[in-house]
């Protein structure tokens, strides 16, 4: 039997996730999480096969968490399951040591199969991550220049860059209006931007954003 962490902030998307896999017989999901920090605490007390993450979760973001998933356990596979698409997180959610990742969108098979791949030490990933993940470790591509942002100062700018006001980051993030106001600074200063403008600019043309 595969003993499954799902940790993701949605009531909905857990007991979806529950009804999904309870109906394989190797499968069980045997503890949730809602936020980073549950997680990492839910980890460090029980034993599991694989941990089915969210990215966007309040508090410690998903990314941070798999960060530190990977450095205290690093045998323990984590498949990212996501709202964003492929192309705004999934390769620097493996670069982190995720061992696949899936869109929330992705057919009950796909999240079935992906999770069995990952459970026996293999990697679940799709063609076109397979494409992206080749370009950006190709030795003659220059590197895009928000990779130096943190996986928090990623998620602001994403977040600002689709329109959101600082108050909402704010209020989505559980930090406070100062916090999330520090860190778009730090992402213009970071990115040799100055305003939001054009950051949504960049954002648009590099994929980051819808």
């Amino acid at each position: 039997m595969t003993r499954i962490l799902v940790a993701d902030d949605h009531t909905i998307v857990r007991r979806g996730l529950k009804q999904i896999l309870s109906e394989e017989s190797d499968l069980e999901v045997t503890a949730e999480a809602t936020t980073g920090q549950q997680t990492l605490e839910c980890v460090a007390g029980e034993v599991f096969d694989v941990v089915v993450l969210d990215i966007s979760m309040p508090g410690r973001s998903g990314l941070d968490t798999l960060i530190d998933l990977k450095r205290d356990h690093p045998d323990l596979p984590v498949l990212v399951l996501s709202m964003h698409p492929e192309e705004q997180y999934a390769v620097r959610a493996l670069k982190f040591g995720a061992s696949g990742y899936l869109t929330k969108e992705s057919a009950a098979d796909k999240l079935v199969e992906a999770i069995r791949t990952v459970a026996i030490g293999h990697k679940y990933i799709t063609s076109e991550i397979a494409e992206r993940l080749t370009m950006e470790l190709g030795h003659d591509r220059e590197r895009p220049i928000h990779e130096v942002l943190s996986n928090r100062e990623f998620e602001v700018m994403r977040e600002l860059s689709s329109g959101k006001t600082v108050k909402q980051i704010a209020d989505q993030l559980c930090l406070s209006v100062k916090t999330i106001s520090t860190y778009r600074t730090r992402v213009l200063e970071k990115l040799n931007m100055r305003t939001t403008a054009e950051l949504t600019h960049y954002a648009v043309k590099e994929g980051l954003v819808e």
